[in-house]
């Protein structure tokens, strides 16, 4: 899986800059942190792996299908 980075000292210094008092702003900070931590993030190519079986599942099941149709027409 993919991880992101985050930025604590530029997200706790935009709460600041709003207003907040600078150890709520670093508690907010920490609890964002600590919660995206814990998220696994899909990428593309971990979808383009997962989707692989199915394409091929799928290609089988048109060919059945044409196949049958030209049976009954032919």
């Amino acid at each position: 899986m993919s991880t992101v980075t985050f930025d604590t000292l530029k997200f706790v210094k935009t709460l600041e800059a709003s207003g907040m008092d600078e150890k709520q702003a670093e508690a907010i900070a920490a609890a964002y942190r600590d919660a995206s931590n814990d998220q696994e993030l899909v990428t593309k190519k971990d979808l383009q792996v997962e989707l692989a079986p199915i394409k091929v599942m799928l290609g089988v099941v048109m060919g059945g299908i044409i196949a049958l149709v030209m049976k009954a027409f032919f």
